[in-house]
């Protein structure tokens, strides 16, 4: 299996630099709890200091946003998104011991990082702009066509697993109690964005050593190195 972005958009993106990781062994009875207390108390000093929007970590997602013609404010980068609920709940709600450790994750670095049940994944995914002959499983159900041109997270089979970007995963690949393999994607463009997403990349992957399985795979791409492989 692999995972890449297109040339067309390394092209467009030439300032991307994207971590993945292949975790196998996941199980829901992980305690993953004083992780992500340590990382929420790095989210609180952050929004101590400013609001999300002012991050540099979203100032430069919200310029892609921008770019892809999409107001930025309207739609929004998980990681936005997460900050923006944290920011006024103080909390979000469980799902998986993994998936929650990456919404903190993604929290403490201001970078969206996409968990995907590698199963539910044919043959492998590219992010590229859509021909307009995909589809996409909404959370309600429905079965969506992305727009031609539209940035998304396509299969083999043509099936869009993220759309508008890291807008919204679609629900045929969320992580369940029954996954086993995740593939985990972190995406940045900011200046710092080389370190920092190398730094989210080496902590998550001892976080999963610590409850699942060392990481098989821990890749950061760039354009030069556009492509991850798994079995």
């Amino acid at each position: 299996m692999y995972f890449l972005h297109s040339p067309k958009i390394w092209e467009e993106y030439p300032e991307l630099v994207a971590g993945t990781l292949v975790v196998r062994g996941i199980h829901p009875e992980a305690d993953t709890g004083a992780d992500i207390g340590a990382l929420n108390l790095r989210v609180l000093e952050r929004l101590g200091t400013a609001d999300e929007g002012q991050m540099p970590e979203i100032d430069a997602w919200r310029r892609v946003y921008s770019k892809m013609g999409l107001k930025p404010t309207q739609y929004r980068c998980a990681a936005e998104s997460l900050l923006r609920r944290y920011r006024k709940d103080r909390s979000l709600p469980r799902f998986h011991p993994l998936v929650d450790l990456c919404n903190a994750l993604s929290m403490a670095f201001a970078i969206p990082i996409a968990v995907y049940d590698a199963a539910q994944i044919t043959g492998g995914i590219e992010v590229r702009h859509a021909k307009g002959d995909e589809q996409h499983l909404s959370f309600s159900g429905e079965m969506e066509i992305p727009e031609a041109g539209e940035v998304i997270f396509a299969d083999e089979e043509r099936h869009a697993h993220s759309r508008r970007w890291c807008f919204r995963q679609s629900k045929k690949s969320v992580v369940t109690a029954q996954t086993e393999t995740a593939l985990i994607v972190a995406e940045a463009h900011h200046q710092k964005a080389g370190d920092d997403v190398q730094a989210l990349i080496t902590m998550l992957a001892g976080q999963c050593a610590q409850h699942w399985q060392a990481p098989e795979q821990s890749v950061i791409l760039t354009s030069g190195a556009p492509r991850l492989e798994w079995n």
